[in-house]
């Protein structure tokens, strides 16, 4: 077994299935909240963009994921010490020096608020930059490399559900904020995975009477569009939950009644991609 797996990390956690293992895999990169002294030491975003920006409660949705045969990857750490779902290189040059234009705003490190706020008192040093992908991005996806490649030679292709929440109106101002859908299913065009699993949760939602938007605010980020693959047997789809299906948006409390019909939503298509098998599989 892959050394990056066989003890608990500082930074996620794995929770290996405990019922009958499926080819699914469900990762959880931005619901995490924790930031290390030294990344504090230069964060100036406000506290509350700490959870305006992560996807509170991700995790608690699909807790049950592992009881429907699923592994579930979880980050402990904010988007604001290390962004999972950024290619390596796609650094903004106003986040560290000496770095190429990659990126605008929201890269590996993240520049900004979401709200246009500035996140960094100074660019970061070449070590600190260096730090941040050796201690919390490269662990992450090497685990998430090894548990790909578990489920594939096992079941000779694997399902990867990237679980994130948006809000649930636009930027915009005023008129201009408009409502977004209640589910996004994001595949870069029906891209990163084959029918049956970029409409599995399309089908689903459905029956729950929720709204639908395939890629539209998101297409799916880095990890969808780097692992799916689909000729090499890895199906890949990003689902972005609308926040308020589930939490206060404003105070960041679960909704007392919806959050569990969200987390049987959750559990329910985790279980269903799991019977799925790929016509490439």
């Amino acid at each position: 077994m892959d050394p990056t797996l066989t003890g608990p990390s500082p930074t996620f956690r794995i929770h290996e299935p405990t019922s009958g293992e499926t080819p699914v895999v469900v990762e959880v990169p931005h619901a995490g909240l924790d930031v290390t002294p030294p990344v504090l030491a230069n964060l100036i975003a406000p506290a509350r963009s700490l959870a305006a920006d992560a996807d509170l409660y991700v995790d608690d949705l699909y807790t049950d994921a592992p009881q429907e045969g699923a592994t579930l990857l979880v980050s402990r750490v904010s988007r604001y010490v290390c962004d999972l779902n950024r290619a390596e290189g796609d650094v903004d040059p106003r986040a560290a020096a000496g770095v190429s234009p990659r990126s605008s705003t929201h890269g590996v490190v993240w520049v900004a608020t979401t709200e246009g706020l500035p996140a960094l008192a100074r660019p970061l040093h070449a070590h600190e930059l260096q730090a941040r992908l050796d201690e919390v991005y490269r662990p992450y996806h090497r685990a998430l490399r090894c548990l790909l490649d578990r489920k594939r030679e096992r079941f000779g292709f694997v399902i990867l559900l990237c679980a994130h929440s948006m809000p649930s109106r636009n930027k915009g101002e005023g008129r201009g904020r408009h409502a977004r859908a209640d589910i996004v299913p994001g595949s870069r065009g029906r891209t990163t995975a084959c029918a049956a699993v970029v409409d599995c949760p399309d089908v689903l939602a459905r029956e729950f009477a929720w709204s639908v938007a395939h890629d539209d605010p998101y297409r799916g980020g880095f990890t969808t569009a780097h692992y799916g693959k689909p000729a090499g047997s890895t199906h890949a789809v990003q689902l972005e939950l609308s926040r308020s299906l589930y939490m206060d948006e404003r105070t960041f409390d679960k909704l007392p009644g919806k959050f569990g019909r969200v987390r049987d939503y959750c559990r329910t298509l985790v279980a269903r991609l799991g019977k799925i098998v790929p016509a490439s599989g």
